[in-house]
């Protein structure tokens, strides 16, 4: 049985993004999104305007914060050969309720990608927006990096992430 992450969110984030289950490398590293082909750091690069690939992992995490965004996964712990979201079996859900309950300015759940889109079920639940953003996976190769930029900006600027012009 493979174990998740605890959440990066505080009473600060506006916006929880929700990814199924840390891949192989992010779970080697203890790192969100640690894939080199992973495009979740350069979407919120680009959306953020600050060069996060470069950052050390802290201070990543701290600048998305700072920003109102918090990050988990769907999954506590799951059984998994490899890293597709196909081969997760035997998946415990983590405790929404209990985090939510902490995020007071929260205004709405993102789910990154179609297997942690099946848990809408449960985040609908809060009577908060709950939106489906493309897979930022090396696997959804069918949506371009600009695509998924102005999917991920929409939803970002709804929530009040990023600055009005």
């Amino acid at each position: 049985m493979l174990t998740g992450f605890p959440p990066v969110a505080d009473a600060g984030t506006r916006l929880l993004v929700l990814g199924s289950f840390p891949s192989v490398a992010s779970l080697q590293a203890q790192q969100y999104y640690a894939h080199p082909r992973n495009q979740f750091w350069p979407l919120l690069s680009a959306l953020f305007g600050l060069d996060l690939k470069t950052m050390p992992y802290a201070e990543r995490v701290a600048a998305v914060q700072a920003r109102g965004l918090g990050i988990w996964d769907v999954y506590a712990a799951c059984e998994r050969e490899g890293s597709l979201d196909s081969a997760i079996a035997q998946a415990s859900y983590n405790d929404f309720a209990g985090l939510i309950a902490r995020l007071p300015q929260l205004r709405g759940i993102a789910h990154n990608g179609g297997e942690s889109a099946r848990a809408r079920r449960f985040t609908a639940s809060f009577g908060l927006p709950v939106y489906r953003l493309p897979s930022t996976s090396p696997a959804n190769a069918s949506w371009s990096f600009e695509r998924k930029l102005a999917a991920w900006r929409e939803v970002f600027a709804q929530c009040g992430l990023l600055p009005t012009a």
